[in-house]
């Protein structure tokens, strides 16, 4: 099987990191890179009904597939495009009824097994990597992780088949848990975009459009040199972020920013105290911080305790905010990850003034310690922008709608409609 590539990089493989991506010319910041169609894909459940399950239009008058009564479509051509892969979900539900209830991971690798079975040739999304040269790491994974995995397959065999090899399900879950992509609304499984490398000062970023995967410059790139993107969240310090990466994906990074540790000192901002605390204090604190932030997210998952408690969720983080505070200085990321947990359960709340006065402490220490063109950046610039607009501060909303738009150009490129969307509503405030 010819392997086609895309054009201005090539596959290689590094002594250091194994197999990757590098730049064969120039790329300039904001340039496209590559697009890359999903592998798989699924719409979420709570979406079902809003969007169509094929081309995910959002639209009113969808209608339901006949079998099911649960999958929506825009037309007839969208609903026989997506029955290739529907039709094992549309059984399923049709006989389990309110009882079909996989997570949307079991329902994507489902899709996966389905196109496995379908598919001969190598499809758009495999032009750099196939999906059956997936490094399984199995025998790394501890027993958390292989709890997980056993409960998915579990779910599978229940919800779908009970005629799949084991261990060919276990290595998939791995698979769709480490690269899959989640947004709000569909759950995406993308395979050239995993061939890239991690790196803590990536060099591209990925966006999406529709149910492709678009990969764009953040730093200038020469010939030669490898395309790396993020794996994970960058705000948080050296140790950390090496901790995550080891747990997740099984390997120490040595980037340049792992090396020097440059932005240490300011993601770790102690607090002036007359008597500077002790390195004891400051570690017992950090270890408090990881515990309350893991309890946080455990909160939040488990039976969505958002919408049942969020004055409570909200009043810990006001709490833990006020403990960390006797150290860590407002622009430590642990400080500013409470307070953005804190700034999402006043939007929950429409408490607009809590929001918004949160966002205001965050979104500057924000643009120092993420990379330039940070989606988190953009995205709490759009927020306070929309909340200084809601709240009747048109000058501020506009100023902050344009630094989002600022970052999004680059990272979505100038035709995207986000992009649009944003240019619309400061156009909106003339």
């Amino acid at each position: 099987m010819k392997n086609e590539g895309i054009e201005g990089t090539e596959r290689f493989v590094s002594p250091e990191r194994g197999r990757g991506l590098r730049a064969l010319r120039h790329f300039s910041v904001g340039e496209l890179l590559f697009s890359c169609p999903a592998y798989s894909y699924v719409l979420t459940v709570n979406e079902r009904g809003a969007h169509c399950e094929h081309c995910f239009t959002r639209r009113e008058d969808l209608f339901k597939c006949g079998k099911c009564k649960q999958a929506y479509y825009c037309n007839v051509e969208c609903q026989r495009g997506d029955w290739p892969m529907h039709k094992l979900e549309c059984m399923a539900m049709c006989a389990y009824g309110e009882n079909w209830c996989p997570s949307e991971t079991v329902r994507l690798v489902a899709r996966i097994i389905m196109k496995q079975r379908v598919t001969t040739e190598r499809t758009l999304s495999e032009k750099v990597l196939l999906l059956k040269e997936f490094e399984s790491h199995l025998d790394k994974m501890d027993s958390e992780k292989d709890e997980i995995v056993q409960a998915d397959i579990a779910a599978l065999h229940h919800f779908y088949s009970k005629h799949i090899s084991h261990r060919f399900l276990f290595f998939f879950f791995w698979a769709v848990s480490i690269f899959n992509d989640v947004l709000s609304r569909v759950v995406f499984f993308f395979l050239s975009v995993a061939l890239m490398n991690h790196s803590c000062s990536p060099n591209v970023i990925v966006t999406y459009k529709g149910t492709a995967a678009e990969v764009r410059a953040v730093q200038e790139i020469n010939p030669g040199e490898e395309i790396f993107n993020s794996y994970i969240d960058l705000l948080y310090p050296t140790e950390d972020r090496k901790e995550r990466l080891l747990e997740s994906y099984f390997f120490t990074c040595q980037c340049t920013e792992c090396t020097t540790k440059s932005k240490d000192k300011a993601k770790m901002e102690i607090r002036k105290l007359s008597l500077p605390p002790e390195p004891e204090e400051i570690q017992s604190m950090v270890r408090y911080a990881k515990n309350i932030i893991e309890e946080f997210r455990r909160a939040k998952h488990y039976k969505n305790i958002l919408h049942i408690f969020p004055s409570e969720l909200l009043e810990m983080c006001e709490l833990s905010q006020e403990k960390m505070g006797a150290i860590f200085g407002d622009t430590n990321v642990y400080m500013l990850h409470m307070m953005y947990q804190a700034m999402g359960v006043c939007l929950y709340m429409q408490d607009w003034d809590g929001a918004m006065s949160y966002g205001e402490k965050i979104v500057q220490p924000y643009s120092v310690h993420y990379p330039a063109y940070s989606l988190n950046v953009a995205s709490m610039y759009l927020k306070l922008g929309r909340l200084y607009l809601g709240l009747e501060r048109k000058t501020q909303g506009v100023k902050a709608l344009k630094k989002a738009l600022a970052i999004m150009e680059v990272a979505h490129g100038k035709e995207h409609h986000y992009v649009a969307e944003v240019k619309r509503e400061i156009e909106e405030q003339k």
